[in-house]
């Protein structure tokens, strides 16, 4: 599940510099999907350390 987060939150960043460089719609778009990847990653990190942290 960490590894998942990390995954998606650097294709988030990555998907973001890439949507600024785009124009009009498109980039839009690709900026949306990267924020989606992005809140997703920190969602994931966070259940991971919740569940970890409930394990102990």
């Amino acid at each position: 599940m960490k590894v998942v987060g990390i995954l998606l939150i650097i294709l988030g960043v990555i998907g973001i510099t890439i949507g600024l460089m785009m124009f009009g719609d498109i980039g839009v778009a690709c900026i949306v999907g990267a924020l989606a990847a992005l809140l997703s990653g920190f969602g994931f990190l966070s259940v991971n350390n919740k569940l970890n942290s409930s394990e102990s």
